[in-house]
């Protein structure tokens, strides 16, 4: 892989320096709680990693599906400084994380261990992690509902429950290296086979003809999309940014473990329609369709993912020069994150300012937000130390 210039290692290793500083000063006012998004005031609103996802009436919940972010951000630390500090943070917190390796209600706890147990066993070897890890997965893989159709993982809610069911959330792709990872730490295929499933089925039913994609997806009882709306979008048929990056970084990720082209090809068409719609600035607005464009919000954290997800297809592609340009565009996306969202303000907390979590919720509609700032630093990681937070792949 090509070294990166001084000039871009020194502002992507200043960004982590700013994160070593600031999770250090967080640890000692958070309590036990999480982060998940910061108060117009700057600070940090946390719940517990107790906090599952589930039914309120009518209404879903999805609990603290933050939590595993923060031990990720405390592993990245302890590599970036060399302190042990951060790792001995790490092993408390996962600590209160681990027992929702057990949960049986949600997608999201693909995001809640694969950012936090798989980093820490990458990095320390402690079978403890993996075997965290290996559970969390099992309960992900149980998700897995068969159609004459094809194969789906049901994103939200008990499997008893129809409605959880028959649902399932562009979000969930990126939630499909926790299946790959296991798969390869356990050699047990079923893992890989339900995340490919799942890709393939995804691919059919949310990406639309112009390759923009829907945030959820309602089955029938054939498999076949019923209706594709929104929960986190401007409109049903609008292109959120962030669930078109979380597609992005899924089917890169689809791609790695499968070794199958086919899903890089699916991730640079989503690519690609990312760039048709981002314009000129690097960072996207939070949904491409709001009508408020150019005075809606941005969303930080979509450049963060889709950032991390160019890299990945940047290191896959088996063309030099293409994926020299997937990289390059990545690079302009870590470039302005670092140079005008970073939070260097003491009273603002978190890393990235102008995330952007739910604008329908009214909620974290212009802060930090926890998963903005993990997937930034895992792309920082990827362009200055590959393979050293989380497995390297190789070229396709």
């Amino acid at each position: 892989m090509p070294t990166l210039i001084e000039e871009r290692r020194a502002l992507y290793s200043g960004a982590l320096d700013l994160l070593a500083v600031k999770i250090l000063e967080d640890e000692a006012s958070i309590g036990a709680a999480f982060p998940y998004v910061t108060e117009e005031s700057g600070a940090w609103r946390t719940m517990p990693a107790s906090q599952s996802a589930g039914y309120s009436g009518d209404a879903w919940s999805h609990g603290n599906w933050f939590c595993g972010f923060w031990v990720g951000l405390l592993v990245a630390s302890h590599l970036h400084t060399g302190k042990g500090r951060y790792l001995d943070l790490a092993r408390e917190r996962m600590r209160l994380v681990a027992p929702r390796c057990e949960d049986p209600n949600t997608h999201d706890i693909g995001f809640i261990f694969e950012s936090s147990a798989v980093p820490a066993h990458h990095v320390t070897g402690d079978g403890w992690f993996a075997d965290l890890a290996i559970r969390a997965a099992e309960r992900l893989r149980a998700r897995l509902i068969t159609t004459p159709a094809g194969a789906y993982l049901s994103s939200w809610g008990p499997l008893d429950d129809r409605r959880g069911r028959l649902s399932s959330a562009i979000d969930t792709m990126a939630n499909l290296p926790l299946l790959y990872w296991a798969s390869a730490h356990s050699g047990e295929r079923s893992f890989r086979l339900a995340g490919e499933a799942h890709a393939r089925m995804t691919q059919e039913a949310f990406i639309r003809a112009d390759f923009s994609t829907f945030h959820a997806v309602e089955y029938d009882e054939a498999g076949q999309r019923a209706r594709g709306y929104t929960f986190q979008g401007h409109a049903d048929h609008s292109l959120w940014s962030r669930g078109q990056a979380w597609a992005i970084y899924g089917y890169a990720a689809t791609a790695a473990d499968t070794r199958n082209r086919a899903h890089l090809e699916v991730a640079e068409a989503l690519g690609r329609r990312y760039l048709e719609r981002l314009g000129d600035h690097p960072v996207p607005y939070w949904d491409f369709d709001d009508p408020a464009v150019p005075d809606a919000p941005r969303d930080s954290s979509a450049a963060a993912i889709t950032a991390a997800g160019f890299l990945a297809m940047a290191r896959l592609h088996p063309d030099p020069e293409k994926g020299a340009a997937w990289r390059g565009h990545a690079q302009a996306m870590l470039d302005c994150l670092c140079t005008d969202y970073l939070a260097h303000e003491d009273w603002h907390r978190g890393l990235l300012k102008h995330g952007c979590y739910s604008i329908p919720h009214r909620d974290g509609v212009d802060s930090a937000v926890l998963f903005g700032d993990y997937f930034f630093v895992e792309a920082l990681m990827a362009a200055l130390s590959p393979g050293a937070f989380l497995p390297e792949p190789e070229p396709l």
